[in-house]
């Protein structure tokens, strides 16, 4: 389960919103990871013989970071292990990149063994920010 606000977060509370900038907590260890995943993925769908590309829900429900440490960790301790907090929901993707890269330097993530981040990338230019 996601939580937002300290609330969970479901299906019913996505709205207008393209994706969100999260932080998994390791309850075992207390490390963490901050990452960003965006709630809508791409889908074609055949309609009277003609391709149309339409949204759905993305799999963030059952979603634990692209780290392959951290994975690992859920598979093996189970993911009631963890605690998954959304920290900014974002209205577009440029937002979402900026907010995900600044909460990574902000607390230093590169710089630490506390968290499982082992990357940062992306290109983030002013006009596509919106905060």
């Amino acid at each position: 389960m996601w939580l937002y606000n300290n609330k969970p977060f479901t299906d019913d509370d996505i709205l207008s919103y393209t994706g969100f900038v999260y932080i998994i907590t390791d309850l075992d260890n207390q490390r963490q990871y901050i990452g960003q995943k965006n709630l809508w993925m791409p889908k074609v769908k055949t309609v009277k013989g003609k391709k149309k590309k339409i949204k759905v829900v993305s799999d963030y429900k059952d979603y634990y970071g692209s780290n392959l440490e951290l994975q690992e960790r859920v598979k093996q301790l189970g993911p009631e292990r963890f605690k998954r907090e959304i920290l900014y929901l974002c209205s577009n993707k440029g937002t979402q990149n900026y907010l995900e890269m600044r909460e990574q330097i902000d607390r230093r993530v590169m710089e630490s063994d506390l968290y499982y981040n082992s990357f940062i990338g992306g290109k983030i230019h002013k006009k596509h920010v919106k905060l």
